[in-house]
Parts: C-alpha cells; sequence; structure tokens
C-alpha cells in the first residue's frame, strides 16, 4: 500500500448531521462551529488537525446516534470546493 503525503497544515471540514445540536456541543466536538440549519440539520465546521481526529470526530457522530449527511473539505472560510470552483449545486 501507498501512503499518500501528510498535510502539513490543518484542513477545514464541515460535517452535516441530522436534528438541531445545542451550542454547548461544540466542546465535545473538539471547539467545531455548530450552526443550526433551516433544513434540520446541524452543521459542524473547523480545522481539523489530521485523518485520526476526522475518524476521532466521526466516532463521536456514531456514538450520540446522530444520522451523518455529509462531509465536506472547505477552507478556512468555510466555502466548500464546489463554492470555490464556481459552482453552488
Amino acid at each position: 500500500m501507498t501512503r499518500s503525503p501528510q498535510r502539513a497544515d490543518p484542513a477545514g471540514y464541515r460535517l452535516r448531521v441530522n436534528g438541531h445540536l445545542d451550542d454547548h456541543w461544540s466542546a465535545w466536538f473538539d471547539g467545531l462551529t455548530l450552526v443550526t440549519e433551516s433544513d434540520g440539520t446541524t452543521s459542524l465546521t473547523g480545522l481539523i488537525h489530521d485523518q485520526a481526529v476526522l475518524h476521532g470526530l466521526l466516532t463521536k457522530v456514531r456514538d450520540l446516534g446522530l444520522v451523518l449527511v455529509s462531509v465536506e473539505s472547505v477552507d478556512r472560510d468555510g466555502k466548500s470546493a464546489l463554492h470555490r470552483a464556481g459552482r453552488r449545486d
């Protein structure tokens, strides 16, 4: 198996889950910014230092019994790759 190069800098991610989480969950999710959306989901956005931390966050989502809607890479301003490319699908 070939290893891919490790990122030197933290990467931005946005996880979306079904349901609305209160702001107090931010500390449990390693300080990610929580935003409740009008479609009944919550977005958890922030810098994640490596894949191990990302997998740990996904484990927390699972352990809470939350339904994971999506995971996407975002820039430091919280814009997704599609938005940066000029697409808004």
